[in-house]
């Protein structure tokens, strides 16, 4: 094992520069995060089933219109949303790039006499089609984790994808605090766990880069047989201002925004995250 590509892999990079693996299509890694998931009783993954159910009552009430909607769920994942959607009587799609959250959402809304359209891959690649719907979502501040360039590509297709006087609800982080959300430099060892089924070394920092308001979590998984693997997950915070003038460049308008939707807990939670609802 060579430290020195240790030491290589481990320091701060420079801004969006790419980890070496990707987690979210990983077959093992997918159905670790799968199981996160399908936890009601905690915040990671998705969060917990009440305030799911607390969320989904306000999108669907967002909407002037009480007769059926159609609403796109992007990052749907097992499709927690997007039942709570169908169960209302709406006309429901979800898209999600995890190949574990999308067959275990169509095993369910089979279960369940669902007719969700669920799609795998990414909402960044996918054709959204034009003027298709009501609603779209994108819920579990998805939208902070893409760069620039993508949240721009992005909006412009939720834009035309949306018909008119359609809605777009998201959540953002908020820009306060950056310095308190750092998480400390750790190592773990383990035989078996989240990252993988074998004997690996999990060591896990983070970075600020405070004029971007980005902080990167960054773990590097070093296996038995001495294979290095650098995950780089990149979490962007906001303030009002900077979503208005996001969403006015795409002519987005009646932006509203709500920091009252989650219940208070932890420093992401709470009025430390920013909902957002547009309009077409």
């Amino acid at each position: 094992m060579d430290i020195n590509e240790i030491i290589k892999k481990v320091t701060k990079p420079n801004l969006y520069e790419k980890g070496t693996s990707f987690m979210w299509t990983d077959p093992y890694i997918s159905k670790q995060l799968l199981q996160v998931h399908l936890n009601p009783d905690i915040d990671i993954g998705s969060r917990k089933k009440s305030t799911i159910e607390k969320t989904a009552q306000w999108i669907l009430e967002s909407h002037d219109s009480s007769g059926e909607l159609k609403i796109l769920d992007l990052g749907c994942g097992p499709g927690l949303y997007a039942e709570i959607f169908a169960k209302s009587g709406h006309e429901v799609a979800g898209i999600d790039i995890s190949k574990s959250s999308i067959d275990y959402a169509i095993r369910s809304a089979k279960e369940k006499g669902l007719n969700i359209a669920y799609k795998n891959g990414s909402y960044l690649d996918i054709d959204l089609g034009k003027e298709q719907y009501d609603v779209i979502v994108l819920i579990y501040t998805d939208f902070g984790v893409l760069v620039p360039t993508e949240r721009e590509q992005l909006l412009e297709n939720i834009f035309f994808a949306l018909k008119k006087g359609g809605i777009f609800i998201f959540d953002v982080l908020k820009d306060t605090d950056l310095n308190e959300k750092l998480s400390p430099r750790t190592w773990e060892v383990c035989e078996v766990g989240f990252w993988r089924e074998t004997p690996y070394l999990a060591l896990s920092e983070s970075f600020l880069y405070e004029k971007e308001k980005v902080i990167m979590f960054q773990h590097t998984i070093i296996e038995n047989s001495g294979n290095l693997n650098n995950y780089r997950f990149w979490t962007h915070f906001f303030s009002q201002k900077d979503i208005s003038t996001m969403l006015k460049q795409q002519n987005f308008r009646n932006i509203e925004f709500r920091a009252d939707i989650l219940p208070e807990s932890d420093l992401w939670n709470g009025d430390n995250v920013l909902f957002t609802k547009c309009e077409k």
